[in-house]
């Protein structure tokens, strides 16, 4: 529900400045609400947390697969989206497994709480770790730089 209603609004009013901070923001965002979603003993409190990890989840898809096309030069493309691809069908499978291994060792609720927490401190390693991406401002001025350009640039 979360992630319908931001693609929605994203449609109509995109990302405008500080795509790459929002997009950190997000990811830690998604984090919290799991840690909320972990904690909750309500089902309002429960369904809200979920609503916001979708509506976190879609900003930080949007920012990620948008700078992924735009940063990469034309003619690497092609390959850069298909390694990304695996990497995230395999991320998914691995992340399945790591999560059901540890709710059966520590049970789910404190796997739930442990997830969010790790996505917080990864937001704020990567946040500390890539400056740059920190720095992203308006998505459509982002430019890749062809094998072409950076022949004429030397």
């Amino acid at each position: 529900m979360g992630a319908g209603l931001m693609a929605v609004l994203l449609a109509f009013r995109p990302i405008g400045r500080h795509a790459g901070t929002k997009m950190l923001l997000c990811v830690g965002l998604f984090g919290l609400a799991t840690v909320v979603f972990g904690l909750s003993r309500s089902f309002l409190l429960s369904l809200v947390a979920l609503t916001v990890i979708g509506a976190a989840d879609m900003v930080s898809v949007v920012v990620r697969m948008t700078l992924e096309q735009l940063a990469t030069p034309p003619e690497m493309r092609g390959r850069v989206s298909a390694v990304n691809r695996v990497f995230v069908g395999a991320s998914n499978e691995l992340g399945e497994l790591e999560s059901g291994t540890l709710a059966r060792l520590i049970g789910t609720v404190p796997t739930v709480i442990v997830g969010g927490l790790g996505t917080i401190a990864v937001v704020a390693l990567w946040g500390w770790l890539f400056p740059e991406l920190r720095a992203v401002d308006r998505l459509e001025d982002t430019r890749a730089t062809s094998e072409e350009d950076a022949a004429e640039k030397a």
